[in-house]
């Protein structure tokens, strides 16, 4: 996955606008040194890449890397550097949280797709755009480490209709009487729907691509998802809303074709570490 210098230098200026300040004083910048990241906990690595490019722009030599996606075991090390103990320094703290929080979420990621696909192997897990501001870059990348995929990136990639939408063409029987009209003007995308249990048969019928539920129970999908196959054995059926590690087992028997969760970018950081020797 692509993700723009600028964005990685944005992440050292963070932290370094100027100068280390500490090396600096302590009088040791160009003392050669060794760096090791490790992990104390099994997980799924991510942002490896983009760690790596951080400490090559501080002048940094890699000496060995993992690659994001890879499953680090507790006690792996997983990126070695060496060079100056101003750039150590400098980059220790800016990819070690990359490394934390990323591949968090892509071990989060990993487990739950395991969970689903243990009860159905053909189910997708696809992730919301509610991550947090500004780390949409990383927590694709980390989501698909994981082996789920992004529900869609942003306004411009999907036709998804909301409540929302249908006030401003006259509610669901406007919207099932424009229809046709609709799909003619992007013939080649899906019109998803986001709809209740009771509205899900009507918009069936109307000829919808796609359904999405919101808040719906696995109770409820139970029952309804087969009568929906039946009016429709093509149509693409989504459960939303609430989908979490504690429930996901449940939703993944209800025969849906995909779930979407936003749960997986609000993780706990992993604990990782790093050991910086003098050479």
């Amino acid at each position: 996955m692509y993700v723009p210098d600028r964005l990685v230098d944005s992440l050292i200026l963070e932290d370094v606008p100027y100068i280390d300040l500490t090396t600096t004083v302590l009088g040791f910048n160009e003392e050669q040194g060794e760096m090791e990241y490790f992990t104390r906990q099994d997980c799924t690595l991510c942002c490896i890449e983009e760690g790596v490019a951080i400490l090559k722009k501080l002048g940094l030599e890699i000496l060995s890397h993992s690659k994001s996606g890879y499953e680090a075991k507790a006690g792996e090390t997983f990126l070695v550097a060496r060079g100056s103990a101003e750039a150590l320094h400098a980059g220790w703290k800016v990819c070690l949280n990359l490394f934390d929080y990323y591949s968090a979420v892509a071990t989060a990621t990993q487990r739950f797709v395991e969970t689903v696909h243990a009860k159905n192997p053909h189910m997708s897990v696809l992730t919301t755009r509610k991550s947090i501001p500004g780390t949409k870059p990383f927590m694709t990348k980390a989501i698909l480490c994981g082996g789920a995929f992004p529900h869609r990136l942003g306004l411009s990639e999907t036709v998804l209709v909301f409540e929302q939408h249908l006030e401003f063409i006259g509610g669901l029987n406007g919207f099932i009487e424009k229809f046709p009209e609709i799909k003619s003007k992007c013939c080649e995308k899906k019109i998803i729907v986001e709809a209740s249990a009771k509205d899900a048969f009507t918009l069936a019928k109307a000829g919808v691509d796609g359904i999405q539920f919101d808040k719906a129970s696995a109770e409820e999908l139970n029952e309804i998802v087969p009568l929906l196959r039946e009016i429709n054995p093509h149509i693409t059926l989504l459960a939303a809303g609430g989908i979490n590690a504690s429930n996901v087992a449940e939703y993944a028997e209800t025969g849906v074709d995909g779930l979407v969760t936003t749960s997986l970018f609000f993780v706990k950081p992993l604990d990782m570490s790093v050991r910086i020797t003098k050479l």
